[in-house]
């Protein structure tokens, strides 16, 4: 029963946060709570340090892509 109010909770809070600051906590929360719950019955732990690994994933790749653009622009509007 507690597991179910823990998951709840977590699915209630994921779906709180700004859809801007969720990118890459969805993906990684699921992948992260099946492999915590194979690895010994640690799904919740699993799921939350896989949204903070999405999550950070997401930023690195959002950052990167920023700078790619900026890159682009540079160059474009230099000719």
């Amino acid at each position: 029963m507690k597991s179910i109010i823990a998951a709840a909770l977590l699915v209630v809070s994921v779906f709180s946060i700004a859809p801007a600051e969720a990118a890459g906590c969805l993906k990684g929360a699921v992948a992260g709570g099946v492999a915590g719950h194979y690895m010994g019955h640690h799904g919740l732990l699993g799921a939350t340090a896989g949204c903070l690994i999405g999550r950070h994933q997401a930023n690195k790749q959002a950052r990167q892509q920023n700078q790619q653009n900026h890159t682009y622009n540079t160059n474009y509007n230099n000719r």
